[in-house]
């Protein structure tokens, strides 16, 4: 079997940069990668990290997420518009209050967090369906399993995010066409629809599990960010006892400990 071909987007900087790099010196290997961004200008540090396999194992291309025609260009130009493996990690930010962000802004972010996604499926996905084969990674965010505070419009991108790959990945099974949720680079054969990475978010996400309301994390995180002070006065008073128990916990009305 020869090298797959893997279409990585947002290659400038960050994980996606880091995901071209790795799979373009993988030493098996077994993967020729496309790594595009919206500006050729930045792909400087790309060269600089991909070395000896530029123009190798790594080519760079041009590819605006937010543009259909940038898309099906760069997919054109490739051999037999081959791609077996999409990455799609392109994806910007946005944090603060909500009454502080411009609608304007906020459909530029869904324009590549979300609509970046759908453009890219609808043009690979045809293909990958004909030929029975094909791998869609898209790197996701805990931010599209658990909301957080001042990251709302951001998150309401990764959900939509999830929830447009959890019904894809039904129908692209049909054609054996894998859809694969991760916050990091998997190169498995049979990676799990959903992946996380980072051991820190588990707290985060099995709160979300253990209460199916959804009000035990929105309490916790209330109290967390906006009554921290209750737990600062209760761990001072438990630093200035003289034989501190080995658990406490503050009262729900007070910074009053009880042993």
């Amino acid at each position: 079997m020869g090298a797959r071909k893997v279409l990585v987007t947002g290659c400038s900087s960050g994980i996606g940069l880091a995901v071209a790099v790795r799979l373009a010196k993988d030493e098996l290997r077994r993967f020729k990668v496309v790594a595009t961004m919206r500006d050729l200008d930045r792909r400087e540090a790309l060269e600089k990290a991909a070395g000896e396999t530029l123009n190798r194992s790594l080519e760079i291309r041009q590819l605006d997420a937010t543009c259909e025609d940038s898309i099906r260009e760069c997919v054109n130009s490739l051999s037999d518009r081959r791609v077996d493996v999409l990455v799609n990690n392109a994806g910007v930010g946005m944090i603060g209050s909500l009454e502080c962000q411009s609608v304007s802004d906020m459909q530029e972010l869904f324009s590549t967090n979300f609509f970046g996604l759908v453009r890219l499926v609808k043009e690979l996905l045809p293909d990958m369906k004909q030929r029975q084969s094909g791998h869609i990674v898209v790197m996701s965010s805990v931010l599209g399993f658990q909301g957080l505070l001042f990251n709302d419009v951001y998150a309401a991108s990764k959900f939509a995010v999830e929830g447009f790959c959890e019904s894809l990945a039904v129908q692209a099974m049909k054609f054996n066409v894998k859809a694969r949720l991760t916050k990091y680079l998997i190169v498995s054969k049979n990676p799990p629809f959903r992946h996380q990475t980072n051991r820190l978010y588990v707290p985060l996400t099995a709160m979300k599990h253990a209460d199916p309301t959804g009000q035990l994390p929105i309490d916790a995180f209330y109290k967390m960010i906006f009554q921290h002070d209750r737990m600062l006065n209760a761990t001072l008073k438990w630093i200035n006892l003289k034989t501190p128990p080995l658990r406490f916990r503050v009262d729900s009305e007070s910074s009053r400990l009880r042993m």
